[in-house]
């Protein structure tokens, strides 16, 4: 984020600082949005790529900076629990051939850090969640040994004053509290970023709001925590709880700092920073050199350094971003994606999402002054809940919201997504990949729902547990082949 995270604990003089800076922060972002010319770059794509790294049984390994140090490479970093890895990407303009040149370098990329891994007995598992966690793999041991980590564990706890509450209930029950944010660990994600221009960024973030809920219908991996099966989309409900920082008495009085949101975006951008800053505390306390409103004044931009510190610890599946690289810019980071099952799945994945909130934004004005913002936030924990299987509202024409099966309306909306993609300059080769949308939905076989069949079919001969370890490793040979989850045999 800019900023060296190099102490774990901070005096209460450390948040008042940090808060008056925060402030200024936000005069200058203010200012620069305001300036002719700012954020004008063509659209970009970008991603981060979260993995685990297992043994041969298909554990946990819990060596992912020997294996940084081995890979050294800057596009991979640690992650929050020792055995998580990051992939990144470098951005890409999004017209053309964006998804194609994404996934050669993460191909490459994943070549790379499964070479590091096998040298210290570790494969790679992309996968929303690892169906062989178990509770003594997730203690405060497990967290990566750098201070960023440590300080983000210490703070929330502080906040929180209790023990972490996990409660889910979906096919089964799980139902327990923890002592450290390990737990938000146990999920991985394929996050992907659209750097988009000021003036567009309110109506293409709602129309990315709507959105969200059908392409997360149709990309379930994480069916499963712990042994329980849960949510197809189980890591909605984990990060939200696993890192939430309000003591019981006050949850009902602001929002988690992981949430789907509260409302439409009606002004712009910096709505969405002052939201993350009037509704949370800092986490991490820590100052730059740097004064914002000095760069403006001296016609630099300003690296905002705290404003996005803070907002790295507010995770709102869909999130604001802003960036000091190429006079800066703005960005819409897209988080509730899993990672997995395999590259072709996750870029499908990607461009539904951006297709179609491409596609919808030139007309969002309508349903955002007639659509309950809260009909759209339900649709998306709908989506997570059940897949493909949810009812969800979706606008007609005036926009009144309908309600209708999910499966029937992503098939609907496949050409929209097109449609958006096509008009943004998107090769037809990369528009393409919406075909294996298409298929992994009339197959009705997402990867949350292949893991549920193939425990379902081989858990009567050998139990529960050996059947999940059964799961990973079927599931690990089929996504070695690269071909979409919709193909894979039982």
């Amino acid at each position: 984020m800019g900023i060296g995270i190099d102490r774990v604990r901070f005096e209460e003089s450390d948040y008042v600082q940090f808060a008056d800076r925060l402030e200024r922060n936000l005069a200058a972002l203010q200012l620069l949005l305001s300036r002719s010319g700012f954020g004008q770059q063509p659209r970009t794509l970008g991603a981060e790529l979260e993995l685990f790294l297992v043994d041969g049984r298909g554990m946990p390994v819990r060596r992912n900076k020997q294996i940084l140090a081995d890979v050294r490479d800057s596009r991979v970093t640690v992650e929050l629990d020792r055995f998580n890895l990051e992939l990144n990407p470098r951005p890409s303009p999004l017209a053309g051939r964006s998804f194609t040149a994404m996934s050669d370098e993460l191909r490459g990329l994943l070549a790379v850090v499964a070479e590091a891994a096998a040298a210290q007995s570790a494969r790679v598992a992309v996968i929303g969640i690892l169906p062989t966690l178990s509770r003594h793999h997730l203690d405060g041991r497990v967290l990566t040994e750098l201070p960023r980590y440590r300080a983000l564990d210490h703070s929330l706890r502080r906040l929180r004053r209790q023990p972490f509450r996990i409660c889910i209930q979906g096919r089964e029950r799980l139902d327990l509290t923890t002592h450290h944010v390990a737990l938000e660990g146990a999920n991985t994600a394929f996050q992907v970023h659209l750097r988009i221009a000021p003036e567009q960024f309110a109506s293409t973030f709602n129309a990315v709001q709507l959105a969200t809920a059908p392409v997360l219908a149709a990309a379930g991996n994480s069916p499963m925590l712990l042994g329980r099966w849960l949510w197809e989309e189980t890591r909605i409900a984990l990060f939200e709880q696993s890192v939430d920082d309000r003591p019981d008495r006050e949850s009902i009085r602001r929002p988690p700092r992981v949430d789907f949101g509260t409302q439409w975006v009606r002004g712009g951008p910096l709505e969405l920073f002052e939201e993350s800053v009037r509704l949370h505390q800092p986490l991490l306390p820590i100052l730059s050199d740097e004064d914002p409103l000095d760069c403006i004044a001296r016609q630099r931009p300003p690296g905002l350094d705290e404003l996005r510190l803070h907002q790295s610890t507010v995770w709102r599946w869909n999130r604001a971003i802003y960036d000091s690289a190429d006079g800066g810019h703005l960005r819409i980071e897209m988080r509730a994606l899993p990672a997995g099952p395999t590259l072709v799945d996750m870029l499908a994945n990607a461009a539904f999402l951006v297709g179609l909130a491409l596609a919808l934004a030139p007309t969002s004005h309508i349903w955002v002054e007639s659509a309950p913002f809260e009909q759209v936030r339900n649709n998306f924990y709908n989506a997570a809940r059940t897949g493909l299987g949810c009812l969800l509202a979706w606008p007609d024409d005036r926009g009144n919201m309908v309600v209708q099966p999910g499966s029937e309306l992503v098939l609907r909306l496949l050409s929209r997504a097109a449609e958006g993609l096509r008009e943004a300059g998107v090769a037809a080769e990369d528009i393409a990949l919406l075909d294996v949308i298409d298929q992994r939905v009339r197959s009705a076989q997402t990867g949350a729902r292949w893991q549920w069949r193939a425990f379902q079919a081989v858990e009567p001969g050998i139990g529960r547990d050996q059947a999940f370890a059964l799961v990973l490793e079927r599931y690990l040979e089929l996504a070695e082949t690269g071909q979409p989850v919709h193909a894979w045999p039982l």
